[in-house]
């Protein structure tokens, strides 16, 4: 699918008049993948999860946020592909506008596509997600190692409410500690807290 196709659903549901959130150019940066997680204060507070395939980032939305406790099972609902330039986006979005609310950038990096089939060879990591299991390894400032998506409910038709489970897989120098309050995190990009970056965008 074309990448101006891809992002449809994000550019129609959006008046870039109104709101800083990028329109995306489509535009692929470095050799490896990038991740983002970014805290959202909207209508309910939630962590994006977003990960770079191909030139557009897939997104979920995941209330609890993603947790370094492999013990944990984290709720992750599809949204519509990102801008890869929505790695960098951090501010508020206007009331009105779809998604309005305070943006911050919680962690970003890198990461390594690890899945593959019953014999062990490589996977695409596209189809990994069409098929609804992917593994991959992050690197970022707060999260890193083995994770997995897998997807338990709909078939990624787009008929029916679709869902899947983000979960910390075991091994390694595993942590437990879950994702942090949100109200109290601060962002990998600028330091600053969601109070902060909207205070700032009241100019307060």
């Amino acid at each position: 699918m074309a990448e101006r196709d891809r992002l449809r659903d994000y550019r129609g549901k959006r008046d870039f008049g109104r709101t800083g959130e990028p329109r995306g150019s489509g535009e692929s940066a470095g050799d490896r993948p990038r991740f983002v997680v970014q805290i959202h204060d909207a209508s309910t507070m939630h962590f994006d999860f977003r990960l770079q395939v191909d030139d557009v980032l897939k997104s979920w939305s995941v209330p609890k946020g993603p947790s370094a406790d492999p013990k944990d099972k984290r709720l992750a609902v599809p949204t519509e592909d990102h801008p890869l330039e929505y790695e960098e986006f951090e501010g508020v979005i206007p009331r009105g506008e779809y998604g309005g609310g305070t943006v911050i950038v919680w962690d970003h990096g890198t990461y390594e596509p690890l899945s593959h089939d019953r014999r062990g060879r490589p996977v695409d990591f596209a189809e990994s997600l069409e098929r609804g299991h992917a593994t991959f390894r992050l690197s970022g400032a707060k999260l890193r190692g083995e994770y997995a998506l897998t997807r338990f409910r709909g078939d990624g038709s787009g008929d029916g409410e679709e869902a899947w489970l983000l979960v910390k897989r075991a091994g390694g120098r595993a942590r437990t500690h879950g994702a942090p309050d949100p109200r109290r995190a601060r962002s990998a990009v600028s330091g600053r807290t969601l109070a902060q970056v909207a205070s700032d965008a009241n100019g307060e």
